[in-house]
């Protein structure tokens, strides 16, 4: 037995690019193994990933856990929200996934807006507005382009459903994962018909979606695996609401993931329906709901800045009036799908760290408008914001999210959120707790607290001018450039 003090679990987080797996003593949060390996996704037009990948990987992960994972009792896979898996007869990909963030589908998208009623209807509907990142948008788009895929799919997945089936031998789901499909109901929690029936797409195609908490089943005899036979099997979830999960989220608290992307959530007990579309309104991996809202450019941006500038991430300086909007992919949040990077204010005397800076200030002034919109009325907005992600232990992320929001500014410790919370969901099969308790228990929130100062007034006020008035560039067609 490993030097732990209660049983062990496992937590998987199947993300885009690896799969990482950790073991976790149940009754200190203690990690006591990890590995992890990596996935190829296509370049291109599309971004396409092989699932029988994510098995392999999987397995060479849990390979590097050594005997730790022998002794497991549980375990629980997160993964990569929205992905469409189809699969064969024999339980074989029929092709490779469609990822979330391959977006060939927004014909589609704009196409079963229009057709079933316009974003209102959806939001209530389905919680969300559909983009071409949600999977029903791709399942349209395959049987457009690809009908004989279509026709050879006798069942769809997503990634972490993938790899839960291949462990149990069943088709399950989690209400976190399934409520970014754009075929789940949120306001009765369950498979929508009128929206399967609309898309040419059986429901008994689908997976079952289990019940918070629900043991799913027991892991098979599979070759290349070290579980023990019995070894028990949590719903798993997607990667957000497993985060959320790791997090121990309380409703109310206020979380902001900085990545290649940003992403701003909390949890609240109301279902959201945001009809601009801006918020995601997701469901968690409890019960409650995940309000979420996203922007495509941040570390990754900001980083592209730097590089361009010839500078260190971190060589930022003040004191600066100009104003740099890295839209560099489009943005989200604002809806600015056809925008590109802008520049304006640039004097004789502006420094390169002073671009820097700016490039940070944009990229944070997207976050919290998104942030506005997550949060309920009755949130308590003077608390610390949870900054997780890639660029959290950045002093330049940090400093300029706490002069922006004007609020304190708490950095966890933990890391691998997505996995522990995998973990966490585990550990609550084997115990019967609830998992966001087990992860306060474990303290994984605990980290660094920057003070609150004065929110920069100035610096907001003159980027949403600037935003105001270059909207006819911002918004103009690629083409018409």
């Amino acid at each position: 037995m490993s030097a732990a003090e209660g049983p062990l679990v496992v937590g998987v987080d199947t993300s885009t690019q690896s799969t990482k797996a950790l073991v976790v003593d149940v009754a200190t949060g203690k990690v006591v193994a990890s590995g992890q390996a990596p996935h190829t996704v296509s370049s291109g037009a599309g971004r396409e990933s092989d699932p029988r990948q994510w098995w392999d990987a999987l397995r060479e992960a849990l390979h590097q856990c050594g005997d730790a994972a022998r002794e497991a009792a549980a375990v629980s896979v997160a993964g990569q929200q929205h992905g469409l898996v189809t699969l064969d007869a024999q339980g074989a990909p029929v092709r490779p996934a469609l990822l979330w963030n391959d977006v060939r589908s927004a014909p589609q998208a704009s196409r079963l807006l229009e057709e079933l009623g316009g974003p209102k209807a959806w939001a209530e509907r389905t919680g969300s507005v559909p983009g071409p990142s949600i999977t029903v948008t791709k399942w349209a788009w395959l049987a457009e382009h690809e009908p004989e895929s279509v026709r050879a799919t006798t069942s769809v997945r997503l990634p972490h459903d993938y790899l839960t089936e291949l462990l149990t031998g069943q088709g399950t789901t989690d209400r976190g994962d399934a409520s970014g499909t754009g075929w789940w109901a949120s306001g009765t929690e369950a498979y929508d018909e009128e929206v399967l029936r609309h898309v040419g797409l059986d429901p008994a195609l689908l997976p079952r979606v289990v019940r918070p908490g629900e043991v799913v089943g027991t892991v098979r005899d599979v070759a290349g695996l070290p579980f023990a036979k019995g070894t028990l099997v949590a719903p798993g979830t997607g990667d957000n609401a497993a985060a959320a999960l790791g997090l121990g989220l309380r409703p109310g608290t206020a979380v902001l993931s900085l990545g290649t992307s940003g992403t701003v959530y909390a949890v609240s007990t109301r279902r959201p329906a945001d009809p601009t579309g801006t918020v995601a309104g997701f469901a968690d991996a409890r019960g409650d709901w995940l309000p979420l809202a996203c922007t495509l450019n941040c570390t990754l941006a900001v980083d592209r800045v730097a590089a361009l500038l010839g500078i260190d991430r971190e060589a930022v300086e003040p004191g600066t009036s100009v104003t740099l909007l890295p839209y560099l992919d489009g943005e989200r949040t604002p809806a600015l799908p056809h925008a590109s990077g802008l520049l304006h204010g640039l004097r004789h005397d502006t420094t390169k760290g002073q671009l820097l800076q700016a490039a940070y200030d944009g990229a944070v002034h997207s976050l919290l408008g998104a942030l506005d919109l997550v949060l309920d009325e009755d949130a308590d907005r003077s608390a610390p914001l949870l900054l997780i992600g890639g660029g959290a232990r950045g002093r330049a992320w940090q400093e300029t999210v706490r002069r922006l929001s004007g609020r304190a500014v708490q950095v966890p410790e933990a890391k691998e959120l997505v996995a522990l919370g995998a973990a966490a969901q585990a550990a609550g099969v084997l115990t019967g707790e609830d998992p966001a308790a087990v992860a306060r228990r474990w303290n994984t929130a605990h980290g660094p607290v920057l003070e609150a100062g004065e929110r920069d007034e100035a610096a907001l006020a003159r980027i949403a001018g600037v935003i105001s008035d270059a909207a006819p560039l911002l918004e103009r067609e690629a083409d018409q450039r």
